[in-house]
C-alpha cells in the first residue's frame, strides 16, 4: 500500500551554542560584634532594596550562623553593593556560586 504523501525537506539549523557563563555570585555579609542590628537592616534595605521584614531576618540569620548570603547575582551586579555595605563598616564578600 503506498501513500503519496509529500516529501519535507530536510533542514540543518545552525545554531549557537553559549559557551561561557556569566558565573552567579553571592553577596555575603558577615556578623560582628561591632554593628547593630538596625545598622545592618537599614542598610540591607537601602544598598540591596531589602524590604525592612527581609532585611531583619537576614540580620538574625547573620547574627546566629555567623555569616548569610543576602543576595545572589553577577559580579557586575553585586560588586558596587558590596562595597557600598563594606564602606559602611560591614564585613561583606562576593563568593562563586557551586
Amino acid at each position: 500500500m503506498a501513500i503519496d504523501a509529500p516529501v519535507k525537506p530536510h533542514y540543518e539549523e545552525d545554531t549557537d551554542v553559549l559557551t561561557t557563563l556569566d558565573e552567579p555570585y553571592s553577596l555575603i555579609v558577615w556578623n560582628d560584634e561591632v554593628n547593630t542590628f538596625e545598622w545592618v537592616i537599614e542598610t540591607l534595605v537601602e544598598v540591596c532594596g531589602h524590604s525592612a521584614e527581609q532585611a531583619e531576618q537576614c540580620a538574625y540569620i547573620i547574627h546566629f550562623q555567623g555569616k548569610y548570603a543576602v543576595k545572589q547575582g553577577s559580579y557586575d551586579e553585586l560588586k558596587p553593593q558590596c562595597d557600598a555595605i563594606t564602606d559602611r563598616g560591614i564585613g561583606a564578600t562576593l563568593e562563586v556560586l557551586t
